[in-house]
């Protein structure tokens, strides 16, 4: 008798446990990896996964009832720098992910996305909740992999698609990792032993790039750009405030600060109303500058980046991520580095600056913010306008708080006269610029953070992410909702369509009322909610911890007009302060 026939046959694993350990390895590592949070949207398919990730305290389990509120609330975890686990069931489940995933590859954000799906043999024979999802996201993530029914001869590779997944939502270029997972039935089994991790104990796997910037490349870029009249523009993602501060002194140079760059406390730099200044004629062609360093992302105001566009002047950009933002055809070099070293690295090489440009602009500033506050406190005007809602809410909100605004017409108001106190971190989903899940990604940031959430928000998108509201309560966040309703799409009336139309015409395919009770839907979540009607009950709602919704009535037709008003009134003020 052999040695070999007196081996006695190791126990056959079953398949449900099998899936159970490959589930929790991946956990496992994950967690290893920094990862504290999963968002599950309930299904029975992912039933392995749920369980391996619900079974861990070291995370936070947020169980959303709606895919596509789900995913934007995983969005808003990543925003932090950490991606959340987001897990779905099959089939048309994970398609309401889609939105989401382009969001975080356009913005950066890390997300680790797992799909359940059925099993081979269950593909393209007609089976119930079965589609194809194979590289569902097509071209929108960072990696796509597709291990297949999990089978204990591929154990040892587990902990590094795990890894794999981790490092490529988190690296050089963030964004969405994609596992498509195959899960046969029974779904329910008990975890094994996990295969062993071979990575150095305490250091995930990562892949990093330098923050800092070549010699050389310095040395041009100082060249490039030392000219006493020039502008810094600040986005999303532009660095530290301090870093820009000591560039902005040391060149003379204004901050044209955007409402997410976190640099418009910065008073004695910081150009808060480049919107309404350059749409004096006079004002935009006298303040031209001789070169434009953009920081980070573009800005917000369609005006400000056309005025920009229209220079003929060297415009150099610096961003953290290799992607190239550049709409409108102008950048002539582009460094990719950290912007805060490269600012700090830069200042002591400026040898040219103006202090009057500077002041210029100053004074510019403080024309433009006294004549907006006129405006807006006109007696006249009797109803809480939506420039003054935006206005206001960055400065009435603790520090330490995150503001979350939609697109379409918040982050434009919040970008033209929103004044922003140190500590408020704002948040706009501005990769796609769209309206869906924001009150989702609010949802994310404030229970990744712990810390107070504002939403402003209009009623369309409100709407919109009606299903974010499921459960609000029991999730113990301070989420302060402001939602401006003009009971439509207020932005179109802002647009040609507006005087161009008959109004029925109008109304029916841009206005679009809705006439939904905005107060009656938090009743049905049992969410407290109020109107308010002036600066001081929206200021004496905000003070008060979430969740809340705080409802602002607002006419779409008179906006327009309050919006006029203000651009007017900073030309008027410009071209009488210039003669």
């Amino acid at each position: 008798m052999t040695p070999e026939s007196t081996r006695q046959p190791k126990p056959e694993r079953a398949p449900e446990d099998t899936a159970a350990t490959f589930c929790a390895t991946l956990v496992d590592e994950w967690i290893h990896s920094g990862v504290r949070h999963a968002v599950i949207a309930p299904g029975s398919r992912s039933t392995p996964l749920a369980l391996a990730l619900a079974s861990r305290t070291e995370l936070h389990i947020h169980v959303v009832h709606d895919e596509r509120a789900a995913s934007f609330v995983a969005l808003g975890i990543g925003l932090q720098g950490v991606p959340a686990i987001l897990l779905c069931s099959s089939g048309t489940a994970a398609a309401h992910f889609h939105a989401a995933v382009i969001e975080a590859h356009l913005s950066m954000v890390p997300m680790i996305v797992c799909t359940a799906d059925r099993p081979p043999e269950l593909r393209d024979v007609g089976a119930a909740q079965t589609i194809d999802q194979v590289k569902l996201f097509g071209n929108a993530v960072r990696c796509f992999h597709e291990p297949g029914v999990a089978d204990v001869a591929a154990a040892r590779s587990w902990r590094s698609l795990a890894a794999h997944a981790f490092a490529s939502a988190t690296g050089v270029f963030p964004g969405a990792a994609h596992l498509n997972l195959a899960f046969r039935e029974p779904l329910m089994g008990v975890a094994g032993a996990l295969p062993r991790r071979r990575s150095i104990e305490g250091v995930p796997v990562a892949l990093t790039s330098s923050p800092g910037i070549h010699e050389l490349a310095l040395q041009q870029l100082a060249q490039l750009i030392n000219h006493p009249r020039g502008v810094i523009v600040a986005g999303r993602g532009c660095g530290d405030p301090d870093a820009i501060a000591q560039l902005s002194r040391a060149s003379g140079w204004p901050v044209l600060a955007d409402s997410r760059s976190g640099v418009r406390h910065l008073l004695d730099v910081a150009i808060c109303a480049s919107d309404q200044l350059v749409r004096s004629p006079a004002f935009a062609r006298e303040h031209s500058p001789d070169v434009v360093l953009r920081l980070g992302e573009p800005p917000a105001s369609k005006v400000v980046n056309q005025w920009l566009a229209a220079s003929t002047v060297v415009h150099a950009q610096v961003t953290a991520f290799p992607d190239w933002r550049d709409p409108d055809g102008v950048v002539a070099h582009c460094a990719v580095a950290d912007p805060t070293t490269l600012c700090r690295s830069l200042a002591p090489l400026i040898e040219h600056a103006d202090r009057g440009w500077l002041s210029s602009w100053l004074a510019a500033e403080a024309l433009a913010q006294t004549t907006i506050t006129g405006v807006l406190n006109d007696a006249s005007i009797r109803a809480l306008p939506e420039p003054l809602v935006a206005r206001s809410i960055g400065s009435m909100l603790p520090a330490g708080a995150h503001l979350v605004v939609s697109s379409s017409m918040p982050i434009r108001d919040l970008e033209w006269f929103g004044l922003i106190s140190e500590g408020v971190t704002v948040h706009s989903n501005r990769g796609a610029n769209g309206i869906d899940g924001v009150l989702s990604t609010a949802i994310g940031v404030a229970v990744s953070t712990a810390q107070p959430t504002a939403v402003l928000i209009g009623d369309v998108a409100f709407l919109h992410d009606s299903t974010a509201l499921v459960g609000l309560m029991r999730r113990e966040i301070d989420l302060r909702i402001v939602v401006i309703d003009n009971d439509g799409g207020g932005i179109f009336s802002f647009l040609p369509q507006a005087t161009s139309l008959p109004a029925q015409r109008f109304e029916q395919l841009f206005g679009t009322p809705h006439g939904a009770d905005l107060i009656g839907l938090a009743t049905a979540h049992a969410i407290p909610s109020r109107t308010v009607a002036t600066v001081d009950e929206l200021a004496a709602a905000l003070h008060e911890p979430g969740p809340s919704i705080i409802r602002v009535r607002s006419d779409r037709n008179s906006n327009v007009t309050i919006h006029q008003q203000i651009a007017d009134a900073v030309v008027s003020a410009l071209a009488h302060t210039a003669h």
